[in-house]
């Protein structure tokens, strides 16, 4: 690791938190401990062997630990006492971010997207009682390893990459940039549907459930977006 050779709190925290990847990989443990899996698929992009390191690294400053699994293959991570210190930091960092910044369409991810859906923001309480898979197909990037599917069973959802092999219940068409501004809170779903940015085809009672199987993002509440400056 890269030393600025200063005291300055500031600058030895830099040293850990500013390098890339690690507020994500810690963003991830603040929602609870994770497999090594489900970290890299919340960092979608990130090489392998760097994602290694970076644990390998947390570990050693111990701001991680781990635990071994119930199946004893693998390892889950864990944030210590001085990782979980961390909420208010990687909170206002996001709080600065939502308030300030644009969602572009390099930020939309579609995979990220329906994987956080899945993992992360899942309103395990709205979910239908019969399985439901939905297709998602992204208009604005044709020619992608698209569509993506998500299935809706007993009480969680996994997302496919590959046809899962049911039959489709929903379809839905939608620019994934409105997909994130919808979860952001930036836009309602209606309002995506009747600008025709968001489309969904299927049974009416499952096209009217859907939006309400996500719990939205903590930033959906706070209101707190400064619009762009027209200067």
């Amino acid at each position: 690791m890269k030393t600025y050779r200063q005291y300055c709190p500031i600058a030895r925290a830099s040293e850990i938190l500013a390098q890339r990847w690690t507020p994500i990989i810690i963003r991830e443990l603040l929602n609870g401990p994770a497999s090594y899996t489900r970290l890299a698929d919340a960092a979608p992009g990130i090489p392998r062997s760097l994602l290694t390191s970076r644990l390998r690294e947390l570990e050693r400053i111990e701001l991680v630990e781990t635990t071994p699994t119930e199946s004893s293959k693998g390892a889950r991570y864990r944030l210590t006492t001085a990782g979980e210190d961390l909420t208010e930091v990687i909170g206002a960092l996001g709080a600065w971010g939502e308030r300030w910044l644009e969602v572009a369409p390099e930020h939309a991810d579609p995979g990220y997207l329906l994987n956080s859906w899945c993992t992360t923001y899942l309103a395990t309480d709205q979910l239908p009682e019969e399985r439901v898979v939905v297709r998602f197909d992204f208009t604005d990037l044709p020619g992608k390893a698209f569509p993506l599917w998500m299935i809706i069973d007993e009480g969680n959802a996994e997302l496919c990459r590959t046809h899962p092999g049911y039959d489709e219940d929903l379809i839905v068409q939608a620019e994934s940039v409105a997909i994130a501004e919808w979860h952001l809170g930036r836009i309602e779903w209606a309002d995506a549907v009747r600008q025709r940015r968001i489309q969904v085809e299927g049974p009416t009672h499952l096209v009217k459930q859907l939006p309400a199987w996500n719990r939205r993002s903590r930033w959906a509440a706070t209101n707190q977006r400064v619009p762009a400056s027209d200067s």
